[in-house]
């Protein structure tokens, strides 16, 4: 459940809540046609299977994970994952009693000793892990970091919520994001923002609208929490194939382009939060598109 690696004089800890085969190719992309999808599927199956995906049940694996980032004295999460007993529309989400707070102790990242909560975007499965629930109230789970939120992202949600939509993002934006701010522990980011002493945020939005990722350099290496620009390493070989998820078709396919492009040019180690076993890999150019090549 716990793997690490070392970036430079960074160690970067992958510590997944959960992993497995859940999502359907139609579910994951519904508007790539099924003659597409199955085509890229048996192109790609000597490396998709069995850790992408599993053939006899023709689902995709999505994993949920948290990145822990150790640097310069800064314990530091990427996001927070999806948390435990929040009500939640998906049954694979819902009402979750795992072992997150004892596995991030085991990665050095004990509740008090985390110093930021760095979000890529504010989806449901990124925000959950904020807070727990304390005599009947959803209080910070780490209550001396601060938690840095992309400032457009907070403000297309807040929005949304101010306008009567009190259950966005299935609740989590009330029961999850809102009491860190009021907490008086958030701080917003803006892309080509430094934070956290090592960390670069990158604009990737469309999946989400201010969603960014965030370049780790340390001697001479170089990683990239690359967030949900993709679900599944086969958008490393289609990365035409937009997720049902994205809000803007049009930036999601640029977004993923800038990020496969710079991850190539730069042999990042990319880090994502939904790809299966080994969880991370790196880009590799092939002919006129890219591959993916596990750690």
């Amino acid at each position: 459940m716990i793997f690490s690696r070392q970036i430079g004089a960074a160690r970067v800890t992958n510590v997944i809540e959960y992993s497995g085969p859940t999502h359907a190719p139609e579910f994951l992309f519904p508007e790539i046609s099924k003659a597409e999808r199955d085509a890229g599927i048996a192109a790609n199956a000597s490396w998709l299977a069995p850790h992408h995906y599993v053939p006899h049940m023709d689902r995709f694996i999505v994993t949920i994970q948290i990145w822990v980032v150790h640097a310069g004295g800064n314990v530091i999460l990427i996001d927070s994952g999806v948390g435990n007993f929040k009500n939640r529309a998906a049954p694979r989400m819902n009402q979750l009693n795992t072992l997150l707070i004892p596995w991030l102790e085991a990665a050095g990242a004990a509740p008090h000793q985390v110093t930021h909560v760095v979000h890529t975007h504010l989806h449901t499965d990124h925000v959950g892990g904020n807070t727990v629930e304390q005599d009947g109230r959803w209080v910070p789970a780490f209550p001396n970091a601060r938690y840095l939120m992309p400032k457009a992202e907070f403000d297309y949600w807040k929005a949304e919520y101010d306008a009567g939509d009190k259950m966005v993002q299935a609740g989590s934006f009330a029961d999850s994001v809102l009491p860190v701010l009021d907490a008086g522990l958030v701080d917003f980011i803006e892309p080509g923002q430094e934070v956290a002493g090592c960390l670069l945020g990158e604009d990737v939005s469309g999946h989400a609208p201010g969603m960014l990722s965030f370049r780790l350099r340390s001697q001479g290496e170089e990683g990239m929490f690359s967030t949900d620009t993709m679900h599944s390493p086969i958008q490393v070989a289609n990365p035409h194939w937009n997720d049902r998820y994205v809000l803007d078709a049009g930036r999601a396919l640029q977004s993923r382009a800038n990020v496969l492009a710079r991850a190539a040019e730069r042999n990042a180690l990319i880090m994502p939060m939904h790809f299966g076993a080994p969880y991370c890999g790196y880009v590799r150019k092939q002919g006129d598109g890219y591959r993916f090549e596990g750690v």
